[in-house]
């Protein structure tokens, strides 16, 4: 009923675009979405955001997690190649404490052990935009943002009638993707669809293995928003991707293969009262799993929320934002199963008492249908006391509720809290000039009763162990530093470091690098020819605890090369290559990594 009701809504459209008349197209690299309960100017806000745009996801990688990698403060770990499961850490914390959203929709998957989003199938394909949003962010986002937010948004056309993007690739391990996204926009409306394909021969995910493990994936993307009148506006999302991978299902037993089909969708309204913006919205989120030949043959789980947002302009410098929303999430998987719903109610005032200075306070109440209530609070603030000059400071609490997993499967605990957390981060932004920019933050996080598996707990009957809320506290703290400088007109030179100290009752998180440096630059040989280089450097990781003991994790460097020409004004035509000196190594002990690699392709604007 969903589904047909999603695409019913969608089909009208056309008709409402066909009588269009101009809107608003926002400088999306100057409004920061993620930071706050109502977009706001990067200039504005005191959360750390990196901003990547179209151009910088798809030219330099085959994956966005090879990209997120390159960001300050972002790492990940893969269980092999494309498809596999693979995760980001922020700021040393472990993906389950990192919020996903795609066009607004909550994609962490509720089946998953730890309600994690699998990085490792997420390709380029139509994105035209990530927020990386860094520190607790549990007052904006709830539940598992105590790490940070990764929002994604697919392609918009940007310029009034039709538009259109295309692009093609092929390369090392078999691999053939192509992408094409079509869009509309009129002077009351747009509309935008994106299709991608990609297969993948792969290559074999153990480390002891030699058989490739292949990957197949479909993607498709509906974005729509027609203004009914001056004061209505009305949208859709709608998020498709389903596809295969094969698995080496242990270190001895090289046959599986995984399918995965998953379901995003979301229609909102907009209704414009005098100063205030009132935003209601229903979002889905459905995703299955199968392993016809594994222990669990079957993960499957939905989400639904419904919200309530309202943004007022009050006056005096002052914005007041607030809400309330109602999620429930459900877990069905080989025999397990589970329910729970949230209701929260939250708030946030921004305020400018200065011209040089933003303030933003916010706070959420999360009533858990098992557990209770949860508050937790966030300020933030930025002084500019020179044009060239901001500093920043955010202070936050968090939470993390338990998954499903963790307490209704055959491993879990009913009676499982939830983590607490506690954050703060300071840092500093000099430009000078158009010439060059630097950025120093420190953070520091700590996360109480950490939620782990226990191979010696008893509180399930799996009588092989289960999760336990683990003594000690998880404290993760560093500095990042980043800057780029324009050595010339054509030449640009980039660098970012991260020093990471993770730990839980004084042992090290596994598989958090303590040293993480990337440095590279941007070139223009010609006013066509262009190219680019970046040299990775991760150094000082402790593989966990179910490494074999031939494990590669550990320090090494991957450097990738790129070139691009512009065979018109529209189009170009490129070559990339990853893991130059192909590094041997592993991030995950016991799950190989790419080694050199080549791609060409071609991508076009119309």
């Amino acid at each position: 009923m969903l589904r047909s009701s999603l695409l019913a809504s969608v089909a009208i459209f056309p008709g409402f675009l066909a009588t269009a008349h101009a809107q608003e197209v926002f400088q999306l690299d100057e409004i920061i979405v993620s930071g706050s309960l109502s977009p706001v100017s990067a200039g504005r806000t005191g959360a750390t955001v990196e901003v990547l745009e179209a151009r910088d996801i798809s030219a330099r990688d085959s994956s966005v997690i090879q990209r997120l990698n390159r960001v300050a403060g972002v790492s990940s770990t893969a269980n092999g190649g494309l498809g596999n499961s693979a995760s980001v850490q922020v700021r040393g914390l472990p993906g389950r404490y990192v919020v996903v959203r795609v066009n607004g929709i909550d994609m962490n998957d509720p089946s998953s052990t730890q309600s994690l989003f699998n990085f490792g199938a997420l390709t380029p394909s139509g994105i035209d935009r990530i927020e990386v949003l860094k520190g607790s962010q549990s007052a904006l986002y709830g539940s598992e943002a105590i790490g940070g937010v990764i929002d994604i948004t697919t392609y918009r056309p940007t310029e009034l009638g039709f538009s259109g993007r295309i692009s093609s690739e092929g390369g090392s391990y078999g691999t053939a993707a192509g992408t094409l996204s079509l869009g509309y926009l009129g002077d009351r409306g747009e509309i935008a669809f994106t299709y991608g394909r990609i297969v993948n021969d792969g290559f074999s995910a153990r480390a002891n293995d030699t058989e490739d493990d292949s990957f197949r994936q479909t993607t498709a993307t509906l974005t729509a928003r027609y203004d009914v009148t001056d004061t209505v506006t009305i949208g859709t999302a709608i998020t498709k991707r389903d596809g295969s991978v094969e698995i080496d299902r242990s270190q001895s037993d090289n046959s599986g293969k995984n399918t995965f089909d998953e379901l995003g969708a979301r229609v909102f309204a907009e209704v414009v009262t005098g100063a205030v913006t009132h935003t209601f919205a229903y979002s889905y989120f459905d995703i299955e799993r199968l392993d016809p030949n594994g222990f669990t043959t079957r993960f499957a789980g939905d989400r639904e929320r419904l919200s309530y947002l309202a943004n007022a302009e009050i006056g005096g410098g002052f914005t007041l934002n607030f809400g309330i929303d109602k999620t429930d999430e459900t877990l069905d998987s080989g025999g397990d199963t589970g329910a729970e719903d949230t209701v929260s109610t939250q708030a946030e005032l921004l305020f400018q008492p200065a011209r040089d200075v933003d303030l933003s306070a916010a706070l959420r109440y999360d009533d858990n249908s098992d557990f209770g209530g949860k508050t937790t609070g966030r300020l933030a603030a930025v002084w500019r006391p020179r044009e060239d000059i901001a500093l920043r400071a955010v202070l936050g609490t968090g939470f993390r509720a338990p998954s499903l997993y963790e307490r209704f499967s055959l491993y879990g605990d009913a009676n499982l809290n939830p983590e607490e957390s506690r954050s703060f981060e300071l840092g500093v932004e000099k430009t000078y000039g158009g010439t060059a920019t630097v950025k120093a933050t420190l953070f520091y996080t700590e996360i109480d009763d950490l939620i782990q598996f226990d191979g010696a707990s008893t509180a399930c009957a799996s009588g092989f162990g289960c999760y336990n809320q683990l003594p000690g506290t998880t404290r993760t703290r560093g500095i990042e530093l980043s800057g780029d400088y324009a050595l010339s007109d054509a030449t640009r030179l980039f660098a970012n470091y991260t020093y990471t100290d993770a730990a839980t009752g004084g042992e090290r998180l596994t598989r958090t690098p303590r040293h993480d440096l990337v440095f590279g630059a941007d070139t223009e040989f010609t006013n066509r020819l262009s190219g680019s280089f970046d040299v990775r450097f991760v150094g000082d990781v402790v593989p966990s605890a179910f490494a074999p003991a031939d494990n590669k994790v550990g320090d090494y460097t991957v450097v990738g090369l790129g070139l691009s020409y512009d065979v018109t004004d529209t189009a170009q035509a490129y070559l990339r290559v990853e893991n130059l000196f192909d590094e041997d190594y592993e991030t995950a002990g016991g799950f190989n990594t790419p080694g050199r690699s080549a791609y060409v392709g071609i991508r076009a604007d119309f």
